[in-house]
């Protein structure tokens, strides 16, 4: 399968990467700085450009079937920028999946169902711009008919896994604290070929 992976350079779109070249596929990684992607491999297509610019997103989806963003927010428009740019690519090369990964804060609350985390007293973080960002790309989302889905962990964490990794549609699992980088990237590739959470946002903790 061919594949266009955001973020790769980041610690969940790297575990992402290692995944999808040790299955086969055939990656196609935007960077910024292609430096910093630490491997070769004959099946890796590195290009150089910004994930912000629909020029360079036009480039990059050419052949792609399916779209992995494992972009961060960098307390930036970074999310919202390349979502705006990926939706009409995509469009235009007739992509259907894509792939995102959100933060825990934009499931539905369940103290207050009608809130997302981050809007309700379920929320422990004081400062929420990360989160509002994600929400904004989530709602551009929302007005497409992409088959999207939105994984959203709890806090990151480095280390073993602890217990199996749950997860829940639209919402936290009950009692979940933390999950590693290593289990984020893991499900997020999962999501290529499974089609469970289409259309909605998927809450994973241990």
């Amino acid at each position: 399968m061919n594949l266009l992976l955001l973020g790769a350079t980041g610690r969940v779109g790297g575990h992402v990467l290692r995944l999808a070249l040790q299955d086969g596929h055939h990656v196609t990684v935007l960077v910024r700085n292609p430096d910093r992607i630490p491997c070769s491999h004959p099946n890796l297509t590195l290009l150089h450009g910004d994930a912000r610019r629909p020029e360079d997103i036009s480039r990059a989806v050419t052949g792609v079937e399916v779209v992995i963003s494992a972009l961060g927010t960098d307390g930036t428009t970074t999310l919202t920028d390349s979502v705006r740019a990926l939706v009409p690519a995509m469009e235009q090369e007739r992509i259907k999946r894509i792939i995102t990964v959100g933060t825990a804060g934009i499931l539905q609350s369940r103290v207050a169902p009608a809130l997302l985390r981050y809007q309700s007293s379920e929320s422990r973080r004081r400062i929420t711009t990360a989160a509002e960002e994600h929400h904004r790309a989530y709602q551009l989302l929302c007005q497409t008919a992409l088959s999207w889905t939105i994984v959203c962990p709890t806090a990151l964490k480095e280390g073993p896994s602890p217990a199996p990794v749950r997860a829940q549609r639209d919402y936290l699992p009950e009692n979940g604290t933390w999950i590693s980088f290593a289990d984020t990237g893991a499900f997020v590739y999962s999501q290529i070929n499974d089609l469970t959470y289409v259309q909605a946002r998927v809450g994973i903790a241990y």
